[in-house]
């Protein structure tokens, strides 16, 4: 007979040989042992997990010729000496159909099968389909199923495998019982493993079998056939096959993880060319870019976990949320835990998001060595930077005077994990200036990361002082202030130097104006066109006292306003004269007779102003409407007759009309009912008795 590889050979044939899925399991077997069959069954999950195998043994125990509780079959599971199961087992029953649905994916095909799905099984209980890969079906042949899934005959059972349920519509999902497999845990396959070992006679260290279920990732196939090769290239001793850790990692082009311990250890001690040389020397060895980032990534996942479960470097193995995430080998926890001590929970929270960045961009990276270096020593890099929950702890508390100069950040080059006090000297400030209240005590130098798990952020209320022989006027406090701050700047996980930066401050979190301490005034000059708060009551109190420290005013003006504040600024007591109501009358004129309507609209609708031969116009136009609403053929037509009035220029105005300004009747048209209106005797005798305005004309007459 032919060699069968490992994963054929050792394949399930019971529900009870199944590692890893006792939720599917124990369920199917149940529902055999009570007669529930469903006539639909979606499993899905990761690759070689089984899937495909509890299909064939689901489909043995319901075509298994001996009834269940029987002396022949006992249990649920199929007796595998009957005709039926060993032709299963065999791949050549005749009413259980396994098929490809990646290559049988068109209409045609499930056309076809649901042609043959209306005939009676030729010998056994059940005709069973078994679709592997299903998702590869098209939404057409899925549709062309749904009916038969609905509503199918008593011996069809459909079973589907996939393993993305996602592309399966939702239409068919609902029809069948869907269960989601499990990735098997690295103690499974490593159990699994060494049994095999046993049965086939191959001598194996455990840590050779657990770096054979950690290259498994979850799959129990994968790591069968991994084992498969690297029995296949072991050295025979006393004639049996040996398998080495070192034979496997070569095998596999894999490094040790002693090495990204040693790179971990020089990232920590701050020793970059330690780092480089370290990558050299695996570059060198042939090992692939992507394949050490890759190693790299799962490091130090491996360490974040080991962190955040309180592994110790001498204890025993992972218990609870360590077990449970860290499936590894007791040895590499102990390697895990070892790195996790170096740093903190943030730091190699850093770390793992720039080597999974470095990763991605290997894939379309041409200098894949270059990058994957410069991957390494930004880890160096961010060890040097300060953290801004620390750098906030350094700030000094409510009262005191804010620091001189920026902080800055400090190298470490600690062997150990830093503490703040030890690494990070907090620079020294200067003294804080006199004050009316008692003064809070100083911030501690350390980092909240380490005392502080709620994470919260320190006050920023440092007040500076200003002079108020530098502000042109006395300055009225607004409602709502903004004081000058060092702020921590962060690009993505990483903290950088200080700057000033603008905090707001309410009324609410400052004391009174009498209780603000006294400093050093800082001048401070404001422009002369800036519009500045109404004086308030605290006036008086800053002429008598001009050195008093305030707070900076927010002071909210515009460097260059918009054409409607222009306009109000230069113009505002000037009204719309009688001059400026005859231009506008006699451009809206013009336009109307040239048919320039929606321009003639806009005139009139304008707020319009004369100043020196010039005719400036408000519009209710937006930016962008304003060219197509007064095209060229409009404003020529404009100006012409502004020059026939005496004016020379016209300048166009955007936005909303100027300020202050009550919107005009629009002036009535020559000829038209309102203009006719507006010259009768008894609307004029109205408006002269009454100081009537029309608004509104509307013709009654009858047409003729």
């Amino acid at each position: 007979m032919a060699y069968q590889v490992l994963a054929r050979k050792y394949r399930p044939q019971r529900f009870a040989d199944v590692v890893g899925q006792d939720h599917v399991t124990v369920t199917l077997t149940n529902a055999l042992t009570q007669n529930r069959i469903a006539h639909g069954y979606i499993f899905s999950g990761h690759r070689g997990i089984g899937k495909t195998t509890i299909a064939r043994i689901l489909a043995m125990a319901l075509n298994c010729r001996n009834a269940i509780g029987t002396e022949a079959r006992p249990t649920a599971e199929p007796c595998e000496v009957c005709e039926s199961c060993t032709e299963i087992r065999a791949g050549n029953a005749v009413d259980v159909i396994e098929i490809d649905a990646a290559t049988n994916r068109g209409i045609d095909e499930i056309r076809e099968l649901r042609d043959a799905a209306r005939y009676a099984p030729s010998r056994d209980r059940f005709k069973i389909y078994i679709l592997d890969e299903a998702h590869q079906i098209t939404d057409a042949a899925f549709n062309a199923l749904l009916k038969t899934l609905e509503e199918p005959p008593d011996h069809i059972i459909f079973m589907m495998a996939t393993t993305q349920p996602e592309d399966i519509p939702q239409t068919v999902r609902s029809r069948c019982q869907h269960f989601s497999f499990h990735a098997v845990k690295l103690v499974d396959i490593l159990g699994q493993l060494t049994a095999i070992a046993g049965h086939e006679g191959v001598a194996a260290d455990e840590s050779a079998l657990s770096l054979l279920a950690e290259a498994g990732d979850g799959s129990m196939r994968d790591a069968l056939s991994i084992m498969d090769q690297a029995i296949a290239s072991a050295p025979y001793e006393e004639g049996r096959a040996r398998l080495d850790t070192a034979q496997i990692r070569e095998l596999m082009g894999t490094v040790p993880n002693a090495v990204f311990e040693r790179i971990l250890s020089a990232v920590n001690d701050n020793n970059s060319a330690e780092v480089m040389l370290a990558a050299n020397q695996l570059l060198d060895a042939g090992n692939s870019a992507a394949q050490l980032a890759r190693q790299c990534v799962r490091y130090l996942r491996n360490a974040l976990i080991a962190k955040i479960a309180g592994l110790s470097p001498e204890g025993e193995n992972a218990e609870g949320v360590g077990n449970e995430l860290l499936q590894i080998s007791p040895d590499e926890q102990r390697r895990a835990a070892r790195t996790a001590a170096l740093f903190s929970e943030e730091e190699l929270s850093r770390f793992l998001q720039v080597m999974l960045r470095t990763f991605d961009e290997l894939g379309y990276r041409q200098e894949q060595r270059f990058h994957f270096e410069l991957g390494l020593l930004k880890l160096v890099h961010l060890r040097r930077l300060l953290p801004i929950e620390e750098a906030l702890s350094q700030l000094p508390s409510g009262n005191g005077a804010r620091p001189a100069a920026a902080i800055t950040t400090h190298t470490a080059t600690a062997t150990t994990s830093r503490p703040a006090a030890t690494h990070r000297p907090a620079q020294t400030a200067p003294p804080a200036a006199k004050s009316t209240q008692p003064a809070e005590p100083a911030r501690p130098a350390f980092s909240p990361f380490e005392q502080d798990k709620s994470r919260h952020r320190p006050e920023m209320s440092a007040p500076i002082s200003i002079s108020a022989a530098a502000a042109p006027r006395p300055i009225a406090v607004a409602s709502t202030r903004t004081v000058a701050m060092p702020i921590a700047e962060t690009r993505g996980a990483t903290a950088v130097s200080l700057a000033p930066a603008a905090v707001p401050v309410t009324p609410a979190a400052r004391p009174a104006i009498e209780a603000l301490p006294k400093s050093v005034p800082e001048p401070v000059s404001f422009p002369q066109s800036t519009p500045l708060a109404a004086p308030s009551h605290s006036e008086a109190q800053i002429e008598q006292q001009p050195e008093i420290a305030l707070p900076s005013p927010t002071l909210e003006s515009s460097a260059h306003p918009t054409p409607a504040e222009a306009v109000a600024a230069t113009c505002a007591p000037t009204l719309p004269s009688d001059a400026a109501t005859e231009a506008q009358r006699a451009v809206v004129e013009a336009l109307t007779a040239a048919r320039q309507s929606s321009a003639a609209d806009a005139m009139a609708d304008a707020f319009w102003i004369l100043d020196n031969n010039e005719a400036r116009v408000q519009t209710e136009l937006s930016k962008t409407m304003l060219p197509v609403v007064m095209n060229q053929d409009a404003e020529k037509i404009a100006r012409a007759a502004l020059r026939d009035a005496g004016i020379l220029s016209l300048t166009l105005l955007t936005g909303a009309a100027a300020p202050g300004s009550a919107k005009k009747s629009r002036p009535a048209r020559s000829g038209s009912v309102q203009a006719k209106a507006l010259e009768h005797p008894l609307v004029l005798h109205a408006q002269k008795l009454f100081n009537a305005e029309i608004q509104t004309v509307i013709d009654l007459r009858e047409s003729e």
